[in-house]
């Protein structure tokens, strides 16, 4: 069975504009349906690109398709994090025992991005008081921010340590076996010592979020269309056959300009014992198509994944195009875990 995610005719939902912290772009939120019905959404937003400062702002839906701020401030800022002239980046968002928690990427010092309009931008690191301007010194780690009302956010602690570039961190949406686990993608994690020569998505668990166990290698790139990297995209999703789990691949198309496509693909892990992959895809069920999906002001070619919400059957995958804006895709449950389970 194939499966075919249907675009929103709204597309991009949401876009950048309206204040001065989002003018330049808005992408690669987390979602949450609530238990008051409402959709609650994070978006990593930029007002310039040189330099890239980010920080996370807070809309909310009905329908999941119309949304709108609930403040016009940002709801978790570089400052927050530990440094004003840093850069907080794709939250995912997960509600565990009545508790909110934020995934986050951070970097300490923004850098200056220039687009080339043909592939992965030009960045250099940026000059900051204090700043040696090495970029060891400026790593991506991840944070973990916890909130009871959605609104206001708290750094609880960071998962990955700071010598290691480790992002696409994502907490399963409730505890296995009593444990936290976790998703992540430690760049420096490869070689032989390592099972695998290219990133690939780890798995860490915790009893208390502070301290976490050594990373297992879960999945490393395969095809194709993986390319040099994949990572996790989205929290997993509770289902009968198992954890269904999206990720992304980066295929490196022509290397002179940095073209890379980002699509995406899909596992099954075991409910109890998330280190067991059931199935995997083998072909990806979501790539580049639309305008919005191919063109725009960042980087083009990339469908980026990082929400995903259920209703009435139905997959609510939310996603960043072009790290420009933010659009949505659906497809009915039942037919992704058919077409993962027969390894589509």
């Amino acid at each position: 069975m194939s499966v075919t995610f249907k675009r929103c005719a709204e597309n991009p939902i949401v876009q950048p504009g309206l204040y001065d912290w989002r003018r330049a772009v808005v992408f690669n939120p987390g979602v949450l349906l609530d238990d008051d019905g409402k959709f609650y959404m994070y978006e990593r937003a930029a007002g310039q690109l040189r330099p890239f400062h980010c920080c996370i702002g807070m809309l909310e839906s009905n329908d999941g398709v119309q949304f709108k701020h609930v403040q016009d401030t940002p709801v978790l800022t570089p400052a927050m994090a530990g440094s004003k002239y840093g850069s907080v980046q794709d939250p995912r968002v997960v509600k565990i025992d009545g508790t909110y928690y934020m995934t986050f990427a951070y970097r300490p010092y923004a850098w200056n991005s220039n687009p080339t309009g043909l592939g992965v931008p030009q960045s250099s690191e940026a000059q900051y008081p204090g700043f040696s301007g090495d970029p060891k010194e400026n790593m991506t780690r991840s944070g973990i921010a916890v909130s009871k009302d959605r609104v206001h956010w708290e750094i609880k602690c960071w998962p990955t340590p700071v010598e290691l570039d480790d992002r696409d961190v994502i907490l399963f949406p409730e505890k296995i076996n009593g444990r936290y686990a976790m998703l992540r993608r430690p760049l420096q994690l490869v070689g032989p010592q390592h099972g695998t020569d290219q990133p690939g998505i780890w798995l860490s668990f915790s009893d208390d979020l502070a301290r976490w166990s050594e990373p297992v290698l879960l999945a490393r790139p395969e095809a194709t269309w993986e390319g040099g990297r994949i990572g996790g995209a989205a929290p997993p999703i509770r289902t009968s056959k198992g954890w269904l789990a999206f990720y992304h691949g980066v295929e490196d198309e022509y290397p002179p300009t940095r073209r890379v496509v980002y699509r995406l693909g899909a596992m099954l892990l075991d409910l109890n014992d998330p280190r067991k992959v059931l199935a995997r895809t083998q072909r990806f069920i979501m790539e580049p198509q639309t305008y919005y999906e191919k063109f725009g002001l960042y980087i083009p070619n990339v469908i980026f994944p990082t929400a995903n919400v259920v209703k009435d059957g139905l997959v609510y995958l939310y996603y960043g195009v072009c790290d420009t804006a933010i659009a949505l895709a659906t497809a009915p449950l039942d037919e992704l875990l058919a077409h993962v389970w027969n390894r589509g």
